[in-house]
C-alpha cells in the first residue's frame, strides 16, 4: 500500500495548459509516479493531458464547447460546494490520509473537508488574493480589496501546513502570524521532458502561417488577463520597434476568446504596432515548445508577482534568453540567466529587450545559464521529493499526537 493516499483539490479546469492548473498537473503527475496514490477532485472541464497514475474525480455536469474562464464566476461557487461533498466522499472511500489543496478556493474547500474527515490538510499557496482579486473587476475595487485582505488573513490560520511557492510568500505568511515551522518554501517547477523534441516541420509551418520569416521574435506565452499586464509589454515593444524595425511581437495564449484580449489588441492599434504584433491562440501543450522555438527573446510582463511565473521556467527550460520585471524574477539573477527590469518600468523593459536582440553572445550565454538553473533548481522530480518529506512529517506528527492522546486515557 502507498505511504501517502492524497486527496488533491484543484478548484479549476484540470488538467489544463496554463498557469496554476498546469503546475498542479505536473506536480500530480510527478508525485503519483513517485508511488503515492493521488485522487484529484476538480471542476467538470479539463483537457486530455497526462496526470500520471492519479485518478480524477469531477463534479458537476461537463458542458461541451464550454470556453475556459479564468477568474471568478458564479458557477464556480456551485462547483466548489460539489467539490466539498466529493472530497469528503473520496477521502472516506479511498481512505486518503492527506488533503492537499491548491489556491484559495481549494484551501477553503479543504478546510471544510478537514472538519468533516479529521485528515491533515496542506495548503499550496501560489499568490496573495490582495494582488489579484481586484484585477478581475467583478465587484467594486474597494470591496474587492477588503475581501482580499480578509481572505489573506483568514485562509492561512487553519491548514496543518502551508507550501509557499516563493520565499516572498513564505515571508508574507510569517509576517501575518503563521509559525515558521508551519510554512515551507517549495517552488513550482517544470517537467523538462515536456519541452524536449521540437518538431522542425511544425516550426516551419508556424513560421509561414504567421509570416515570421527571418524577423527577430519577441514572445510572450500565457493568458491575456489584466493582472498579467500585457499592456506593459505592448508599450515596451514600441521602443523595440524604434531600434529594431523588423522585430515581431508574438503573444501566444493557450485559451480562446479571452475577455481581455480585445483590449490588448486595441492598445496595439493605438500604439501603432498592430502590423508587427500577432495575437495567437489557442494552442495545445504539445505545440508550446514549437512556438517557443520561434522566439529570439521571451518576456514576462507581470510586475509585483508573489508567485512563481511558470512561463519564465518554460522559457528557461527551452534555453530562451528572457526579460522580466523584478517581481517575477524568482530564483534567477540579472545578467546571469535573465535580464531584469524594475517593476512597471516598461521603458526599461523595452531597452532590455533591445539589448538582447542586439547581442547574440549575451542571448546565448543567458540561454545556457537559464537551462542549467532550471535543471538544478526547478525540476519537479526534486521538488516533489521535498513535498513527500512534508507528507511524511505531517503523518508522523499526527500519529505521535494520536499516541499521546491514547496514552493519556486512564
Amino acid at each position: 500500500m502507498p505511504r501517502h493516499r492524497i486527496a488533491m483539490l484543484a478548484a479549476c479546469q484540470f488538467p489544463a495548459n496554463y498557469g496554476s492548473p498546469a503546475a498542479i498537473r505536473e506536480l500530480t503527475e510527478t508525485i503519483s509516479n513517485l508511488g503515492d496514490e493521488v485522487h484529484v477532485v476538480t471542476y467538470p472541464e479539463g483537457e486530455e493531458l497526462s496526470v500520471g497514475t492519479a485518478r480524477v474525480h469531477r463534479v458537476g455536469r461537463r458542458r461541451e464547447q464550454r470556453k475556459t474562464h479564468v477568474g471568478p464566476a458564479l458557477i464556480k461557487l456551485w462547483w466548489d460546494f460539489l467539490m466539498l461533498i466529493e472530497t469528503v466522499r473520496v477521502v472516506r472511500r479511498y481512505d486518503c490520509n492527506l488533503i492537499h489543496a491548491h489556491n484559495y478556493e481549494g484551501c477553503l474547500i479543504g478546510l471544510a473537508a478537514k472538519l468533516f474527515t479529521g485528515r491533515p490538510m496542506i495548503y499550496n499557496a501560489v499568490n496573495l488574493m490582495s494582488d489579484e482579486l481586484h484585477t478581475y473587476h467583478v465587484m467594486p475595487e474597494f470591496i474587492a480589496k477588503l475581501l482580499a485582505g480578509l481572505l489573506d488573513w483568514f485562509v492561512p490560520i487553519f491548514p496543518d501546513h502551508i507550501i509557499a511557492l516563493t520565499q516572498e510568500l513564505r515571508d508574507g505568511f510569517i509576517r501575518r502570524g503563521v509559525a515558521p515551522d508551519r510554512v515551507t518554501f517549495v517552488s513550482a517547477g517544470v517537467t523538462p521532458a515536456l519541452l524536449d523534441g521540437v518538431d522542425p516541420t511544425v516550426v516551419e509551418q508556424l513560421r509561414a502561417r504567421y509570416e515570421v520569416g527571418a524577423r527577430p521574435v519577441v514572445m510572450y506565452t500565457g493568458v491575456n488577463n489584466m493582472f498579467q499586464r500585457v499592456d506593459y509589454l505592448l508599450r515596451a515593444f514600441t521602443l523595440v520597434c524604434e531600434k529594431i524595425p523588423d522585430a515581431l511581437l508574438m503573444i501566444v495564449s493557450p485559451l480562446e476568446d479571452e475577455p481581455h484580449r480585445p483590449a490588448n489588441e486595441a492598445l496595439a492599434r493605438e500604439l501603432g504596432i498592430a502590423a508587427d504584433t500577432r495575437f495567437i491562440g489557442p494552442h495545445s501543450l504539445a505545440d508550446l515548445k514549437n512556438f517557443l522555438a520561434l522566439a529570439s527573446v521571451c518576456v514576462v510582463s507581470r510586475p509585483d508577482c508573489p508567485g512563481q511565473p511558470i512561463k519564465l521556467l518554460n522559457y528557461m527550460t527551452m534555453s530562451k534568453p528572457s526579460v522580466c520585471f523584478a517581481g517575477g524574477a524568482k530564483g534567477v539573477r540579472h545578467l546571469h540567466d535573465v535580464l531584469v527590469a524594475p517593476d512597471r518600468d516598461w521603458q526599461a523593459m523595452g531597452q532590455e529587450i533591445v539589448t538582447l536582440l542586439s547581442d547574440p553572445l549575451l542571448r546565448a550565454r543567458l540561454g545556457t545559464n537559464a537551462r542549467e538553473t532550471v535543471l538544478r533548481d526547478f525540476d519537479w522530480r526534486s521538488l516533489c521529493a521535498k513535498i513527500d518529506v512534508i507528507y511524511d512529517q505531517l503523518l508522523t506528527r499526527g500519529a505521535t499526537t494520536a499516541e499521546a492522546a491514547a496514552s493519556s486515557v486512564p
